[in-house]
């Protein structure tokens, strides 16, 4: 599975969930907030922008923001709500596309970085990030925490979710680090839709090994938004790396 096979026109219409889900009110919002607070007065550089979940509400705020997305039929979907001028989009790999310009913050937001399948890509994503951002800018990465401790004994797949019109199933290879999602929906009768979606999980401390081999020191990480402690027990982490002033 490739994700610009994946990320297919069906997918990028679907994908919008107006005030529900990942685009409801008290998700969206901690996440633009967040994200301007640390932008300040700079330009802000979104990786795998998407629909522009995030990068229309941030724009709105008035932080100039671009994009690099590898689906043009997600780009497409994105062009209903904010033009080029607007919203400025290199159609390209996240790990090499270039987009002109400095900026203070690079972001990829929603677990965007384990689309990228081997280590090496994601390494070159950090580099990637490091090359836009002027001395002191920052990379903002929102991944979730691999929960193979919920993994039965001897088993490679865990149920996340189960509701009434949906099931979220994740199989795991944890020799590769790999996991691929499956979200089934169920309609009436006998009817269900698959959409599955692979990816390449990270460790905490393996991120923060790849930002430092891409020249970034480790400036924060938190549970959420709006920086609740980050645990042992946390699903998920909002981390901050910066690039060092020069001297």
């Amino acid at each position: 599975m490739r994700h610009e096979d994946i990320w297919d026109i069906e997918a990028a219409k679907s994908y919008d969930t107006p005030g529900t889900g990942m685009f409801a009110p008290d998700v969206l919002g901690p996440t633009v907030e967040r994200l301007a607070e640390i932008a300040g007065d700079g330009r802000a550089l979104e990786f795998a922008i998407g629909t522009g979940r995030v990068a229309v509400p941030l724009s709105e705020r008035g932080i100039p923001v671009t994009g690099i997305e590898l689906s043009p039929p997600m780009l497409s979907q994105l062009r209903t709500k904010a033009d080029e001028a607007t919203i400025p989009v290199i159609l390209g790999d996240m790990a090499t596309a270039i987009a002109p310009g400095d900026y203070t913050l690079v972001y990829l937001v929603f677990n965007g970085i384990s689309n990228l399948l081997t280590q090496a890509e994601q390494v070159a994503c950090f580099r990637n990030a490091a090359r836009h951002l002027s001395p002191g800018g920052r990379f903002v990465i929102e991944l979730w925490v691999p929960e193979l401790r919920k993994l039965p004994p001897g088993q490679n797949a865990m149920v996340w979710r189960s509701e009434p019109d949906y099931v979220g199933l994740d199989t795991y290879d944890v020799l590769l680090q790999q996991v691929v999602s499956h979200h089934f929906r169920i309609g009436e009768g006998q009817e269900v839709q698959l959409f599955r979606s692979p990816h390449r999980y990270i460790w905490p401390t393996e991120l923060d090994l790849m930002a430092q081999l891409a020249g970034f020191e480790f400036e924060s990480r938190h549970a959420d938004w709006v920086r609740s402690d980050f645990t042992a027990e946390s699903r998920s982490h909002v981390s901050v790396y910066r690039i060092p002033q020069k001297r």
